[in-house]
């Protein structure tokens, strides 16, 4: 499975304010989550690879899918989102472009995705659809400012996901890969440094 650094910081809601009302109102509905790897090894139950206690691993990750399925969670993942995160589709003319978005959040050896990868690529990797982020261009910026955003791991995500379920496919070598099935209700690009929007994708 394809290794992503991700790192997730927690900012209070109040700092948080002036972002978009459609993005801050389903943020409001939601739980802030803690470590992104922490979350994923509750849910999907890293069971197997535990010499003890593998009954009641099992049974500790079936009780806290049970409370986090179908509930709304939040998260914010800081800059360092270069592996998921690059320029689409660019009208100069209409100051319009779209961000394509990996759902692929790796962590302890899974993933929190949006929807459910149902295969690999040749390197074993699971093969995840983009989501498009389309959007318009801060005033006073051009594509090549964008493009240099994207590529300096400049931009932040903030991430308001339901989880429904966990998913697996055969691992490359034997074994298999688990994560954690999500629908991302809304994802959030601002600049990291000024929290100047960027896009916002609302889930249809």
């Amino acid at each position: 499975m394809k290794s992503l650094a991700v790192m997730l910081t927690l900012i209070p809601f109040a700092a948080l304010a002036d972002a978009d009302q459609r993005f801050a109102k389903l943020r409001d509905q939601a739980e802030a989550m803690g470590a992104v790897s922490a979350f994923v090894e509750k849910y999907v139950g890293d069971c197997a690879s535990k010499m003890l206690g593998g009954g009641e691993c099992e049974k500790n990750a079936e009780i806290f899918r049970q409370g986090a399925t179908g509930k709304k969670f939040y998260m914010i993942i800081t800059e360092e989102t270069s592996g998921v995160l690059q320029m689409g589709e660019v009208k100069v003319r209409d100051g319009y472009f779209v961000l394509n978005l990996v759902p692929f959040f790796a962590a302890s050896g899974s993933a929190i995705t949006h929807g459910a990868p149902t295969k690999v690529d040749g390197d074993g990797n699971p093969v995840m659809p983009f989501i498009r982020i389309e959007s318009q261009m801060p005033e006073g910026w051009n594509p090549a400012m964008m493009a240099r955003q994207v590529t300096s791991q400049a931009l932040r995500l903030q991430i308001v996901f339901t989880p429904l379920g966990v998913w697996s496919l055969p691992k490359k070598g034997g074994g298999t890969m688990k994560g954690v099935k999500a629908r991302f209700d809304t994802v959030l690009v601002t600049v990291g440094r000024s929290g100047e929007q960027v896009g916002i994708w609302l889930a249809k």
